[in-house]
């Protein structure tokens, strides 16, 4: 049969429809038109869709996964590589960046290019590391952070840059076991992390905690970690949770309208989508059921869906990027629409 399809204006078209395989989320869940809207898309996003929503066998969606090197978004990352193991000459920033200029100044945006975002992108997307052989030993010896000038791979004083380090040095097989014992050194007495720190923050952040979790669970998946990060890491997650994802724990108000609002890529920002597929990652790696205290922030992303079950594009972080992978605001995103439909189909099919 055909199968209608969402275009990136919420129209409908006809495409051909995508093979449902035994098991799969779209047998149980997922309008064939919305599914079909989804595996259309760049290699990054189409091998996630047909691992996690169609259900496909491991050499179907591998055999997509590979395609990242070769075309798309990944395949244009790849190519701006700098012969140093660098994109656009610097750690965090571009070479080029102007820490007192235009766009530094407020509004202005963090650039998105230099080679932590870079490498963010490309193993977020599931990049084989072995496309990057090679790289690790380059940084080790060619990049340094903006911050004292220090190592790349020994990362530096903000736990959000060193999340993505220890998450980043772990797949490309450096050396960040020293980045795993400074989440333990620096973590907050109320459970969390906080980048603030240095500047005398004695409080844990949302955006902080978040980001720090993720590189936590990263390293602890590929490289076992250790009893005592992986306590740290389930103490992180209950500074969330306690919190409901998104309220604060003194007054139950929502911590910032930040919160709730939704954009692809990711970047540093808190949301509860962002925390949710976390928090999904994180009881599949342990073998858990769904806390019931992510209840709230389910519904939160529930009540976003539109009718024909996509999530709108609600914003985009200002800054310098190589290229946009998604969508302006007010539309239909494939990367939000397919983070959205993955936490739910996990949540309810364990909690009900």
């Amino acid at each position: 049969m055909t199968a209608r399809r969402l275009n990136p204006k919420g129209e409908r078209g006809v495409t051909e429809t995508a093979v449902l395989w035994p098991g799969s989320l779209s047998r149980m869940a997922l309008d064939p038109a919305l599914l079909n809207w989804l595996v259309d898309s760049d290699p990054a996003l189409r091998w996630q869709v047909e691992r996690d929503l169609v259900g496909a066998p491991r050499e179907v969606w591998g055999a997509t996964r590979a395609r990242i090197a070769t075309e798309g978004f990944g395949a244009r990352l790849l190519a701006l590589q700098d012969p140093d193991g660098q994109w656009a000459g610097g750690s965090y920033f571009p070479k080029d960046f102007d820490f007192h200029g235009p766009e530094a100044a407020e509004g202005g945006g963090q650039p998105w290019t230099a080679t932590t975002w870079t490498l963010n992108s490309l193993r977020d997307w599931g990049l084989d590391a072995a496309v990057l052989a090679g790289t690790a030993d380059l940084l080790a010896m060619n990049s340094r952070w903006e911050y004292d000038d220090l190592p790349y791979w020994g990362g530096e004083v903000d736990c959000c840059i060193n999340a993505y380090t220890l998450a980043n040095g772990a797949w490309l097989g450096a050396d960040v076991s020293g980045i795993a014992q400074w989440f333990l050194d620096h973590r907050m007495a109320d459970g969390g992390w906080n980048c603030e720190w240095v500047e005398g923050s004695t409080r844990s952040s949302f955006h902080s905690t978040l980001n720090s979790l993720k590189g936590m669970l990263y390293y602890e998946a590929a490289t076992g970690g250790s009893d005592a990060l992986r306590a740290a890491r389930q103490g992180g997650e209950e500074y969330l949770l306690e919190r409901r994802l998104l309220r604060t724990l003194s007054t139950t108000e929502l911590v910032g309208p930040w919160a709730t609002q939704f954009a692809y890529p990711f970047r540093w920002s808190y949301s509860v989508l962002k925390a949710a597929d976390y928090f999904r990652a994180a009881a599949l790696h342990d073998g858990t059921a769904p806390d019931p205290r992510l209840v709230d922030a389910i519904e939160v992303i529930r009540a976003a869906r539109s009718s024909d079950g996509t999530w709108l594009q609600d914003r985009r972080y200002p800054g310098r990027v190589w290229f946009e992978v998604d969508v302006p605001p007010g539309e239909p995103s494939k990367w939000l629409t397919f983070y959205g439909t993955r936490v739910l189909a996990w949540w309810d099919a364990t909690i009900t």
